[in-house]
């Protein structure tokens, strides 16, 4: 990734910047702060004694916040921290080492079930691919990084969907434009609600030939160090390989390597409780 650098008209420009508009900002940044460190979602006027503003200035604020889903309205006129900060949050996942870090337990993995492993991220009502490893197999997957498929009819999607917050889950699944790809396609609400309590009963997720006829993923989740799901990772292949007998093994080896990669990521072995998580502080049920 290239780096871009400031021409110097840019940053003397940026010394003598308006001070009302670096007070707005971090204005912006304090609010945000803020609500993410309560428990509940803040009114108006929680907002306006513990900042300190009047009421027009914060209003302002929180217009603009909400305007552009950083934050967002509950239906009791309260404000909460918003789904476009999620996206942010995996964009920035996508920025980081995540890959350098994987990269052990993929390839490790890769030889030990012999199929395509593939790393991903949710955003908006995609997974986007970040990164793969292939066996040294005549047949393998023509997947590419960068490149995004639906979340309802991947296993990586139906695995990240399953654990976030409830109601974070449901906006998420409020956008959801369903098409069919195969006759297995998952096309209802109900359809991918039902399967979304096996994912989160069984802790894996089944592309069950959903997206491609003839091809079939078995999928689980990364967790941050708030068990919060940032990422996702899948075994793919024919569906003539990946039998379902074969599931449940590969699944197996899957979820453990998950958890070495959650743990690097400081997750701990002991469940900390949901409530330890800022964004269940806002979408837990």
């Amino acid at each position: 990734m290239s780096t871009m650098l400031m021409p110097p008209s840019e940053i003397e420009a940026g010394k003598h910047a308006d001070p009302y508009q670096l007070q707005s900002i971090d204005r912006v940044v304090a609010l945000l702060d803020m609500l993410s460190e309560s428990d509940v979602p803040l009114s108006l006027a929680e907002i306006c004694t513990q900042m300190g503003l009047h009421k027009s200035t914060a209003h302002r604020s929180l217009i603009v916040l909400e305007r552009t889903s950083m934050i967002e309205r509950t239906p009791e006129g309260r404000f909460r921290l918003g789904l476009k900060l999620y996206e942010l949050g995996n964009r920035a996942v996508e920025q980081i080492d995540l890959r350098d870090r994987v990269q052990p337990f993929f390839r490790r993995l890769a030889t030990e079930v012999g199929e395509t492993v593939h790393l991903s991220v949710l955003q908006r009502t995609k997974v986007v691919y970040l990164d793969k490893v292939e066996p040294n197999r005549r047949v393998c997957m023509t997947s590419k990084s960068g490149t995004s498929n639906p979340v309802y009819c991947t296993s990586m999607g139906k695995a990240m969907l399953a654990f976030l917050p409830d109601e974070l889950r449901e906006d998420v699944i409020s956008k959801i434009k369903f098409n069919r790809f195969t006759p297995k396609t998952l096309c209802t609400r109900e359809a991918l609600m039902k399967s979304l309590e096996r994912v989160k009963k069984r802790g894996f997720a089944i592309d069950d030939e959903e997206i491609e006829v003839g091809v079939r993923c078995v999928g689980a989740p990364i967790f941050d160090e708030n068990r919060y799901p940032i990422a996702a990772v899948s075994v793919s292949g024919p569906a003539s390989r990946i039998t379902v007998q074969s599931v449940p093994g590969i699944a197996e080896k899957l979820i453990r390597c998950c958890n070495e990669i959650s743990r690097t990521l400081g997750i701990h072995d002991k469940r900390r409780s949901r409530y330890s998580s800022p964004l269940f502080h806002h979408y837990g049920s």
